[in-house]
């Protein structure tokens, strides 16, 4: 994966992020409970941080082993949808057993840092 590719993918997933935190924070405070708002405020600061693993990413790309630079994007971003995503399903459906797959995107994104921690080994100094 390109960084410019990279780079895109991480603004429009700090966009939605923005644009999720602040449904959170004003429409979906009236329509769930405390313990329901707390999990869409953690599904929204991973994917914030996600984001900006994304830029940083990108904005490092001339110093990173290619190919580890790219699974370290394509972790980061499958981390973010099935971590997030699955929480933001559970908060607005109720459907308690998508929980259970939201470990899951958390490994993608442990993997995802493991994975530029060797691309910046594997890679050359700029």
């Amino acid at each position: 994966m390109k960084s410019r590719t990279i780079l895109c993918l991480g603004a429009l997933i700090m966009a939605v992020g923005v644009g999720l935190g602040a449904f959170g924070a004003h429409a979906l405070r009236a329509m769930v409970d405390a313990s329901a708002l707390a999990t869409w405020q953690t599904a929204v600061l991973y994917q914030l941080l996600h984001g900006l693993g994304l830029l940083l990413i990108a904005a490092l790309g001339n110093r990173l082993h290619p190919a580890w630079q790219s699974r370290s994007a394509v972790l980061m971003l499958v981390g973010v949808l099935i971590f997030s995503g699955s929480l933001y399903i559970l908060v607005l459906s109720g459907v308690k057993w998508l929980g259970a797959i939201t470990p899951i995107g958390g490994v993608a994104m442990i993997l995802a840092w493991l994975c530029l921690a060797f691309a910046a080994v594997r890679g050359q100094d700029a």
